[in-house]
């Protein structure tokens, strides 16, 4: 939902510079785990290079729906944010999925018997 997104840029660069920094071919997924913080809020970037606007909304809104599927397996307490890399233009939402949770086991963001 809005209210668990990250909007303001410090927040991102603040996962950016303190939080660690997962990558795979299609996303690259930044992680900070944050005192008081409930739940958790997540950010979404789709820079240019990764297509024209039509495609860098799809490619967010395929992301956030990921994220919102997932959001019951997700560690509380923590920031995170999934960049989208050029190549996730043309991947479907299966492989896009598969590899945020991928990414996510990986750094500890979701717990992993799910």
């Amino acid at each position: 939902s809005a209210a668990r997104r990250l909007k303001r840029s410090r927040d991102f660069d603040r996962v950016r510079l303190e939080g660690r920094t997962l990558r795979s071919g299609l996303l690259v997924l930044g992680v900070l785990p944050v005192e008081n913080e409930a739940l958790f809020r997540a950010g979404f970037v789709t820079s240019r290079r990764v297509g024209g606007a039509v495609v860098r909304n799809q490619v967010r809104r395929r992301l956030r729906e990921i994220v919102r599927r997932n959001q019951h397996e997700v560690t509380s307490g923590v920031w995170f944010v999934v960049i989208a890399r050029p190549a996730a233009a043309a991947a479907s939402s299966k492989a896009l999925e598969v590899e945020w949770l991928r990414l996510a086991r990986r750094a500890q963001l979701i717990r992993s018997e799910s």
